[in-house]
């Protein structure tokens, strides 16, 4: 008798497991990880994204219990931070795992092995984010087969390559951002009001260029200071700065914003991790005034300069890797 009641508890304790286990399985189906991990792929020769993207992610790990991986642009010789350095990004295996990926690269000209990785990644389904300059990610020779990817990555990922953009290197706002009306209410928005941002407005959308793509809008910007004044007609003075798409059937957040002087503020913060929360099926998890995006350690950034970044900074990792 003891031996059935025991086979009987075993039975039950199995079924119990099984279920708790479907159970946890359907909620990361439906509202992605739980514990996500998210991958930075920085890469670019002015804005610092070797600087801002860990701040993000310090944040995303610290206040949001999120695992992060950051790859960077090494110097083969030196071992040390080398945004200047195009033919290589540090750590792309991370990829093969991750839940998203994040996006901030310049005219990068990958070998194959890590171009691969990257394609992978967007060919899997998996969501992704853009800043910037990610438009324009890869700069490879016309005769090369992946000299596609030079405009495709962001019309076909993002919805925009890279055209123009409204003034240049000033040391103050150069940029009114503001929600885009019928979107107000979206989900990456919450606690983003408008604000003044260093960025330089690029041009994405307006008269011979239009977005591509299911874009909905989120963002506009205003620019401050524009050297197309002769041609507004061509490039007027207000633009998107930020919104959604898809891909392949994955969530895509992109802004064109990402000056490092954006990330000091929170509302730009809030913009940021809001979005990766959107792209990872958590917008159930933003509150009402916005994720929180308080600092983890000080935040003063170097200022947008080719050239300018900070030399001898070793590869930073955040959390387990710490």
């Amino acid at each position: 008798m003891f031996e059935t009641i025991f086979k009987t508890s075993q039975m039950f304790f199995l079924l119990l497991i099984s279920t708790i286990s479907f159970c946890a399985a359907s909620i990361s189906q439906k509202n992605g990880s739980l514990s996500p991990h998210v991958v930075f792929v920085t890469g670019d020769e002015e804005y610092r994204s070797e600087e801002s993207m860990p701040m993000i992610a310090n944040i995303l790990h610290h206040n949001h219990g999120m695992k992060v991986t950051i790859c960077y642009a090494i110097d083969p010789n030196s071992g040390m931070i080398n945004p200047d350095y195009l033919l290589g990004i540090q750590g792309l295996e991370a990829l093969d795992k991750a839940d998203l990926v994040v996006f901030f690269m310049r005219f990068r000209q990958l070998p194959d092995d890590q171009f691969e990785k990257i394609l992978a990644y967007l060919e899997s389904g998996r969501p992704i984010i853009g800043f910037r300059t990610s438009t324009h990610a890869f700069l490879y020779n016309e005769n090369d087969p992946r000299s596609i990817w030079n405009d495709a990555f962001g019309t076909k990922i993002f919805g925009q390559k890279w055209i123009t953009h409204h003034g240049h290197h000033e040391v103050r706002p150069l940029t009114h951002v503001y929600r885009q009306a019928e979107n107000k209410n979206h989900p990456i928005l919450l606690g983003v009001n408008s604000f003044q941002a260093h960025s330089w407005l690029y041009h994405v959308h307006g008269g011979k260029h239009r977005l591509q793509g299911d874009y909905k809008l989120l963002l506009n910007g205003h620019a401050l200071l524009s050297t197309h004044i002769e041609n507004l007609d061509l490039y007027p003075l207000d633009n998107p700065v930020a919104w959604t798409n898809s891909y392949l059937g994955a969530r895509v957040f992109f802004t064109t914003l990402g000056h490092p002087y954006d990330f000091q503020e929170p509302a730009m913060r809030k913009l940021v991790v809001n979005g990766i929360f959107w792209a990872l099926g958590l917008e159930n998890r933003i509150p009402k005034e916005g994720s929180n995006v308080d600092l983890i350690e000080k935040y003063a950034p170097s200022n947008a300069a080719f050239g300018g970044y900070k030399r001898n900074q070793k590869p930073r990792q955040i959390g387990n890797h710490e």
